[in-house]
């Protein structure tokens, strides 16, 4: 018989609070937490809103003989190191943290402990980078150059046939900042997850593509439990400036909150707003977790991937490949829950507000759930948080596995008028729920969709 995959803890770092529990108040209070963005100027861009985290007790989350590795971590790898630490602890799992501090004996063996992580591709920190170029300029630099450049040059900046080094002005340990795979590096080492170790790069779908990997090793008898989910923050001026330069931003002048703005499923809808955020889930294997007395929130009971031939979207074409892409990792989701489209109580879809993003996965859902789509209620999270990219299909995991947990929908914004998918908005209320479908895509067409089912 195949091996269940179950969550047993949940660590959210979103918008709208750090842990799970104060993210869920305010999705069921149906309080948005997009507002002007203070993490830098985005003055001379025309989107000016969106989601932030706020200050991170990420030493707090670590062992006293590791605070010294904060020095190179990035954003993303704080809020992968804070959810972590959430998950565990919600889990009530001994890890080789718990073990440093208490002399805890870890709950898994380290070669039993997997983790797989979704990551974006990370920014280097702006101050930073300037101050190292800033000692690459050439005084002698002629004037139509020092126009366009500012007098920036690459032999000042290399080393190479009498170069100026500007280039070793940067941290000794710079590059081990940005690399994507650090949010699983530091994870794993804190929390002594020794099993099979991924990194994912896959845009949107990154979190949901870490979790059914970690299902994937559970199930195979190569790990007993595993740490997996998503996490990235876009907050950053080359984040801004990708992201508004390929038309997926809205503008938000006139608009001093977000909530009102992203309308998920409107094709008139202006655009997303970019955040930061994720959230990382301890998967156990349903044996494993029975004989510790583990509280379960969910089963994590089918996952299905595809890849669209188009990558097109974000010029808003493609959308047909994409479409076709998502339903087939939606039907695979289901074939590997042994569930139909019938079974189906609600969705956690990506609903992000682009226009071509948003037709594309509802013609997907209209082609799985036919004219029950319409009645099929939707859970739609960029309102409350905007797009955490690379954490927002892990935080729809997590919003899925608290909704089956407390029998609960949250409450639903909108601004606009939704098309095909039911989002418009509503209040929180009790429903029975016995199977959610969660679904994202990325910009690159990487598809996922996974369902999670109330824990028998």
């Amino acid at each position: 018989m195949r091996r269940r995959v179950v969550i047993t803890g949940i660590g959210a770092v979103t918008p709208l609070g750090t842990g799970m529990v104060p993210t869920w108040e305010r999705l069921v209070a149906g309080r948005s937490a997009l507002g002007p963005i203070t993490a830098l100027d985005p003055s001379g861009f025309p989107s000016r809103l969106g989601g932030q985290v706020g200050e991170l007790p990420t030493k707090d989350h670590m062992p006293k003989a590791y605070r010294k590795a904060i020095k190179v971590m990035a954003r993303d790898t704080e809020i992968a190191v804070v959810a972590a630490r959430l998950a565990v602890d919600d889990a009530r799992l001994s890890t080789r943290f718990h073990a440093d501090t208490s002399q805890a004996a870890p709950t898994y063996p380290a070669d039993r402990f997997a983790c797989q992580i979704g990551a974006g591709l990370i920014a280097a920190d702006t101050a930073e980078l300037a101050a190292a170029m800033a000692t690459a300029v050439d005084p002698a630099a002629p004037p139509q150059t020092r126009d366009r450049t500012g007098g920036f040059s690459l032999r000042a900046w290399g080393t190479e046939d009498g170069g100026g080094g500007g280039m070793n002005n940067l941290p000794p340990l710079w590059m081990l900042k940005y690399l994507p795979n650090m949010l699983a590096c530091h994870v794993s080492i804190i929390h002594g997850c020794e099993g099979p170790s991924n990194t994912h790069t896959c845009g949107e779908a990154s979190g949901l593509l870490s979790l059914g990997e970690s299902a994937r090793v559970i199930e195979r008898g190569n790990a007993d439990a595993a740490i997996a989910g998503g996490a990235e923050s876009k907050l950053n001026l080359t984040g801004l400036l990708r992201l508004c330069g390929a038309g997926h931003l809205a503008p938000t002048d006139g608009h001093s909150t977000g909530s009102d703005v992203i309308r998920p499923f409107d094709p008139a809808s202006p655009g997303t707003l970019m955040s930061e955020g994720g959230a990382l889930l301890v998967l156990e294997g349903q044996d494993a977790a029975n004989a510790r007395g583990a509280r379960v929130y969910a089963t994590l009971a089918g996952f299905g991937a595809a890849q669209s031939s188009s990558a097109a979207l974000h010029r808003g074409s493609g959308t047909d490949a994409s479409a076709k892409a998502l339903a087939s990792a939606i039907r695979s989701a289901l074939r590997d829950a042994a569930l139909t489209s019938a079974d189906i109580d609600a969705v956690v879809p990506q609903g992000c507000g682009v226009p071509a993003f948003d037709r594309a996965e509802a013609d997907a859902l209209a082609e799985v759930f036919g004219l029950r789509l319409a009645s099929l209620p939707a859970v739609t999270l960029t309102p409350f948080m905007g797009n955490l990219y690379a954490g927002h299909a892990s935080v729809q995991a997590a919003v899925a596995a608290w909704c089956l947990h407390t029998q609960t929908l949250p409450a639903r914004l909108h601004a606009g008028t939704p098309a095909k998918v039911r989002a418009e908005q509503v209040a929180s209320a009790p429903a029975s729920l016995r199977a959610v479908l969660v679904t994202c895509q990325s910009i690159a067409g990487q598809c996922a969709a996974m369902v999670v089912t109330r824990p028998e």
